[in-house]
């Protein structure tokens, strides 16, 4: 049976169908088989219908919605600059600038690509220009735009507390301490590969200039997370309050509001959200399958029967994880092991928070991994000359680092549940 689904899912994804129409397909052909024939089908209209009848789901499209409005509002550009001012006087000044904005944006976009795309539009001609090694540039780009996933808000988190009734406030407060960790760990890294360039410092009038026009970039970020930290908000209320936020932003201090940027933001959203939630319905009726035929338990069973040293298991779910990272994108990723690992997770005694974060940085490692790591194409289309070949060569340093702290936060879980435990 596992070889069935393995063997399935590969041949479908090879001849080029899309993630969710695969999944859709080869639980259709489960139930068929496996489940009763014809008579199963029932069953679809109701999973269907069950796996998107999810309270928290509904924070997912607003945080999309809100990141396509600040992508479209210019809000990146004033960041950028702003960390300019503050930064460029440092050894490698820009690329800490370049981080720091990456770090910001995550913070009130959620998204890996809209960091990457509104980052990198305005870092990649400016520090080319300064004399920066372009491949260098493109491995900080590219590694500083996955930022947007673990930095909550985070729309993975969204789906795995969806998936697993983990509490979304939690996911996301996990992510602070280490995304901040992470971050600071990327600009050290940045700037000592780029030591020997040096600008000249802004005046201080230059730096509050730019503080004052990008203040609205950093009070979202204050106003989203500082919501549900302090108990204001939900995480759901708080999406709300972002959309709500950031249309004012748009609207009154951009003033670039109109209908066709309006639309445009509409249907980025749409699309967006169309994708990922037909991600999840396939997932969903595979996950049916695979729960009827028990392979879940059995493959927990089997983890835990074994005289193995759980750690050892945790190790190959990690290598697991890389593997699929470099065929398929994230939600894929999340929805399709979620349902699988986290059974195995919390019956060896992991923290399923914790586990979580571990998860999100694979799924960052997956943004940057060939062939398809998405951050890599998001670079290669902002400009046609950058070849794959040579992000990758750029971003190699940074994946490392990423696995780096992967081995820091198992060796010390509380890392990311420092927060929550303050917080409880």
């Amino acid at each position: 049976m596992n070889l069935f689904f393995l063997g399935g899912m590969g041949t479908l994804l090879l001849i080029g169908l899309p993630v969710a129409f695969a999944l859709a397909l080869l639980a259709i052909a489960g139930m068929y088989f496996f489940n009763g024939g014809t008579f199963a089908f029932m069953q679809i209209p109701i999973i269907s219908y069950k796996s998107l009848d999810d309270f928290t789901l509904t924070a997912l499209p607003m945080y999309v919605l809100m990141s396509q409005v600040l992508l479209v509002s210019g809000v990146g550009r004033d960041l950028y600059e702003m960390g300019s001012r503050w930064f460029r006087h440092l050894p490698g000044g820009l690329a800490i600038a370049t981080i720091f904005c990456c770090t910001i944006f995550s913070a009130i976009s959620g998204s890996s690509v809209a960091t990457a795309v509104t980052v990198g539009s305005v870092a990649l001609p400016e520090m080319v220009q300064r004399g920066y090694n372009k491949r260098y540039v493109l491995g900080l780009l590219a590694a500083g735009g996955t930022l947007g996933i673990l930095i909550p808000p985070s729309v993975p988190m969204i789906i795995y507390g969806s998936v697993t009734g983990e509490s979304i406030g939690k996911l996301f407060i996990a992510g602070i301490v280490p995304g901040l960790i992470l971050t600071i760990l990327f600009m050290v890294f940045a700037s000592y590969q780029t030591r020997h360039i040096k600008d000249t410092p802004a005046t201080w009038k230059e730096r509050m200039e730019a503080t004052k026009k990008a203040i609205w970039g950093l009070l979202l970020p204050v106003i989203v997370i500082g919501g549900i930290y302090s108990g204001l908000f939900t995480p759901t209320e708080a999406a709300a309050v972002g959309v709500v936020v950031s249309f004012a932003i748009s609207a009154f201090v951009y003033r670039n509001l109109n209908w066709k940027n309006f639309k445009k933001m509409i249907l980025s959203t749409v699309k967006t959200n169309a994708m990922i939630l037909f991600i999840m319905v396939g997932a969903m009726l595979l996950g049916y399958i695979m729960t009827i035929l028990q392979i879940p338990q059995l493959i927990t069973n089997y983890a835990t029967e074994q005289n193995i040293s759980p750690w050892v298991i945790f190790i190959l779910i990690n290598i697991a994880l890389l593997i699929l990272g470099m065929f398929l994108e994230t939600i894929s990723i999340i929805v399709i092991t979620v349902p699988i690992l986290y059974p195995i997770v919390t019956t060896l005694g992991f923290d399923p928070i914790w586990f979580a974060i571990i998860m999100v940085i694979n799924m960052e490692l997956a943004l940057i991994s060939p062939p398809v790591g998405l951050n890599l194409f998001v670079l290669k289309g902002i400009d046609k000359s950058n070849t794959i070949s040579e992000i990758v060569k750029g971003v190699i340093p940074y994946a490392i680092i990423m696995v780096f702290f992967i081995v820091l936060l198992s060796l010390f879980p509380e890392i990311a549940t420092f927060l929550i435990n303050k917080v409880d």
